[in-house]
């Protein structure tokens, strides 16, 4: 019984397989991502919705071409960091106004 070990082939010279370059981030989901950061930090409101709209939009756009782009990733983590920054900022304005609604309620019948 005889091993024989595998001969490797050769690389082609260098120039002759077409460069395919890597996909490139989606800007629209960069944004996203820094626009769901920034809406826990510094915009809560404003930037959240940025995230949530540039977050949709990256998605189509990566779906759309993705051999062109990356980074859908990116796209989620800034539609989540947004969505949940809306909803906490919509369950505290409730909690804000049923709290000192109930103030103003027991005031007026004091």
């Amino acid at each position: 019984m005889t091993t024989t070990t595998p001969i490797p082939t050769p690389l082609p010279p260098a120039g002759t397989l077409p460069a395919v370059a890597p996909p490139e981030n989606n800007m629209l989901a960069i944004i996203s991502l820094v626009s769901g950061i920034l809406g826990w930090t510094l915009l809560p409101f404003l930037a959240s919705i940025a995230a949530v709209i540039c977050g949709h939009l990256a998605r189509a756009e990566i779906r759309r071409e993705p051999g062109r782009y990356s980074g859908d990733g990116l796209a989620i983590a800034g539609l989540i960091l947004g969505w949940l920054s809306i909803v906490f900022w919509i369950a505290l304005a409730f909690v804000f106004v049923a709290f000192f609604g109930g103030l103003l309620w027991l005031t007026s019948h004091a």
